[in-house]
């Protein structure tokens, strides 16, 4: 018989079955755990997404006081050059070159005042006295539309042209890595309408509140993280899917758009596509089919 001296100086070990059992469970628990954190993430990544509309809402709010009215939103600038809504939203927040809007602007591709005759956005002393930033530099997320899209892939758009970028950053095909342009539209308060069939133009709304394509040469195009020529489309580029997804279902007797009497931002969310399910906006967005 062993002493008992010698069974109780004998080493306990982990047999190969307790080991494996151990190791089971671990990646269970990692396998529950994971998912879990990745949707907390993306819940706190939507809350600074809305966080950056609000601060955005505030800034045009006081725009609207100073002002009289919010930014313009047309695709075309008043010399018929593509400037879409977004550029035109940054623009009002910052200036064409991030030092703040100026009072005499016309909303210019070419940063030209009304007569087209002066450079309002050049940094002379007189333009940079008058200048107002309504936007801090540090809440802006601004980007060139070059460090988004990549250099000779921006048109019909300048390269140069400052656009708000949402919170979404990812590595574009530039080699920077940014958010997708934050899309404006204002309100057209003397029409009625929320209806595709209208046929909007780039030019006349045709009678609805919103006009789709005050930002639809950009959202053309495509997803900047993809290959050139091999983009695909974003969801928002058809007319119906932007006024389906934009309608006040609350107003059940009427065809009528969130924010009518206002203005509405979009962000493409996660995914980074605008007119899908996870868009982020200035209004409870609510993906319909």
């Amino acid at each position: 018989m062993k002493s008992i001296n010698k069974q109780s100086n004998r080493k306990a070990a982990f047999t190969i079955i307790e080991l494996l059992t151990v190791m089971s469970i671990i990646v269970i628990l990692i396998s529950l755990l994971v998912p879990s954190l990745n949707m907390a993430r993306r819940y706190a990544k939507k809350l600074t997404q809305k966080n950056q509309l609000r601060t955005i809402g505030i800034s045009v709010e006081f725009f609207n006081s100073e002002f009289d009215g919010y930014p313009p939103c047309g695709a075309l600038d008043g010399a018929g050059q593509p400037y879409c809504g977004a550029m035109k939203l940054c623009e009002a927040m910052m200036g064409r070159d991030l030092l703040g809007y100026h009072p005499d602007s016309a909303f210019r591709a070419d940063g030209q005042d009304f007569v087209g005759t002066r450079n309002i956005y050049l940094p002379t002393p007189e333009n940079l006295n008058a200048r107002i930033p309504f936007l801090q530099l540090d809440n802006a997320n601004a980007y060139r539309m070059l460090d988004i899209y990549g250099t000779g892939q921006t048109a019909p758009f300048l390269e140069n042209s400052f656009v708000l970028c949402d919170v979404y950053t990812r590595e574009m095909r530039s080699g920077k890595k940014t958010g997708m342009p934050i899309l404006y539209y204002k309100a057209e308060t003397s029409n009625n309408l929320h209806d595709p069939n209208a046929a909007p133009t780039r030019q006349d709304n045709m009678g609805n509140i919103y006009n789709y394509w005050d930002n639809q040469d950009l959202v053309g195009l495509g997803k900047p993280w993809e290959d050139p020529g091999k983009s695909s489309p974003h969801n928002l580029s058809k007319p119906v899917r932007f006024y389906r997804n934009t309608r006040n279902t609350e107003l059940p007797t009427a065809r009528r758009p969130y924010k009518a009497e206002e203005y509405i931002l979009i962000s493409a969310g996660y995914d980074g596509e605008y007119g899908t399910a996870d868009d982020i906006c200035n209004y409870e967005w609510k993906y319909r089919e």
